[in-house]
C-alpha cells in the first residue's frame, strides 16, 4: 500500500536500483545510516529539512508520478517537483477554460465551494454547541451569509461572503479550544500556537488537493472561487476550502483538546510561533489518521477514505465542467 513520506532531517537522496536512498545527517553534520524505501510504497514526498537530491532521482520520481512537496525552516510551503501530467486531455483544458470564462458556471462552483466549506464549518459547531459551548448566535450568523451566496453575483462578493464565515467561525475557537488564545487569524507570521497550527494545517490541505489534481484531468492552474495566477495552482486552493474544516480544523481541535501537542511543542521566533519538530511530527501523524478514516459513500455505497473523498471531488468538478452533471455539489458532512 502506497503511503506519504515525511522527512524532517537534513540529508541527501538519491535513486539506488527501484528503491530511494536516503541518507539523514545528525546535528553535527555527520551522516546516519542509510534508509531505503521501495518507489512502489511511495505516494507523495515531504520535504521540511534541507535536502540535497540529483537529477536522476528527479527523472525516477517523474516516470513513477510522484510528488515532493518542500517546506522551509518556517514551515511555509515553498513549493512542489510535480511530474509531468499524464493525463491532461484537450477537451477538459477547453472545458475547463470555458467554464471560467462563463460567468454564470464559474459563480455557480465557486458559491457551491463556499456553501460546501460553511456546511462543515457550521456542523463543526453545533458539535460544540451541543457539548454546551453556547454557540447558537454565531452558528445562526454563518447561517444568515450562506443564504446570501445564493444571491451572489459576482466573485468578489462570493469571497466576501467566505471571509465573514471565517471570521465568524474563528471567533468560537476560544470557546472550542479552553486554554488556547486564538485572537485573530494572522499568517506570516503566525502569532501563537493556534495561528501556528491553521497555517501548518492548511497548507497540508493545499498540498493534498494539489496532489488529488495530478490524478485527474484537470488544470490545477485554472480556477473558479480563487483568481488564477494569484497562485500558481489555485484550484487546489478552491477545492481545500470544502476539506480544511473536516480535516484540519477537526485535527487541531483532537491535538489541542486532547493534549497531544502542548505548549512545549511550539517555538517562538522572530515575532513568531511554530511547531517544533515534535509537534510537527505529532500533528503528521494525527493528519494520517485522520486522513485514513473512512466512511459509508451514500453514492459509492461503499467505504471511503477522507483522502480518497478529495479525489472524488474532482471528479465531481470535472464531471459538471464536462456537462455530465446539471449542477456540482460539494462534499458536506451529514452526521
Amino acid at each position: 500500500m502506497k503511503r506519504t513520506y515525511y522527512l524532517f532531517n537534513d540529508g541527501r537522496m538519491s535513486r539506488k536500483d527501484n528503491t530511494l536512498c536516503f541518507v539523514a545527517r545528525d546535528n553535527d553534520g555527520n551522516d546516519l545510516p542509510a534508509k531505503y524505501i521501495p518507489i512502489e510504497t511511495i505516494e507523495a514526498l515531504y520535504v521540511f529539512g534541507a535536502l540535497d537530491v540529483n537529477a536522476a532521482m528527479l527523472n525516477f520520481l517523474g516516470q513513477q508520478h510522484i510528488s515532493m512537496h518542500f517546506f522551509d525552516y518556517y514551515e511555509h510551503y515553498t513549493g512542489s517537483f510535480m511530474p509531468k501530467d499524464y493525463l491532461l486531455a484537450g477537451k477538459m483544458q477547453i472545458e475547463q477554460t470555458k467554464a471560467y470564462l462563463n460567468k454564470k458556471k464559474r459563480l455557480h462552483i465557486a458559491g457551491r465551494l463556499v456553501d460546501g466549506a460553511a456546511h462543515n464549518i457550521i456542523k463543526n459547531l453545533r458539535y460544540y454547541d451541543n457539548r454546551d459551548r453556547d454557540l447558537t448566535t454565531l452558528i445562526s450568523q454563518i447561517e444568515q451569509h450562506s443564504t446570501s451566496l445564493a444571491d451572489s453575483t459576482d466573485i468578489g462578493t462570493i469571497m466576501g461572503i467566505e471571509g465573514n464565515i471565517r471570521l465568524l467561525y474563528y471567533q468560537a475557537w476560544e470557546s472550542i479550544l479552553p486554554g488556547w488564545q486564538m485572537s485573530e487569524r494572522t499568517r506570516q507570521p503566525p502569532s501563537n500556537e493556534v495561528n501556528a497550527l491553521i497555517s501548518f494545517g492548511n497548507t497540508l490541505c493545499y498540498t493534498l488537493a494539489l496532489s488529488s489534481l495530478y490524478h485527474t484531468q484537470l488544470n490545477p492552474t485554472v480556477s473558479f472561487l480563487h483568481e488564477p495566477g494569484y497562485r500558481r495552482y489555485s484550484l487546489a486552493l478552491d477545492i481545500a476550502e470544502v476539506f480544511k474544516p473536516i480535516l484540519v480544523d477537526r485535527t487541531i481541535f483532537r491535538v489541542l483538546n486532547k493534549k497531544e501537542i502542548q505548549s512545549r511543542d511550539f517555538d517562538h521566533r522572530l515575532n513568531g510561533c511554530y511547531l517544533s519538530q515534535n509537534g510537527r511530527k505529532t500533528f503528521l501523524r494525527a493528519w494520517e489518521e485522520r486522513l485514513g478514516e473512512t466512511i459509508k459513500h451514500r453514492t459509492l455505497q461503499k467505504q471511503v477514505s477522507y483522502k480518497h473523498l478529495v479525489r472524488l471531488e474532482c471528479y465531481k468538478i470535472a464531471k459538471f465542467i464536462l456537462g455530465d452533471a446539471e449542477n456540482y455539489e460539494p462534499f458536506k458532512i451529514w452526521w
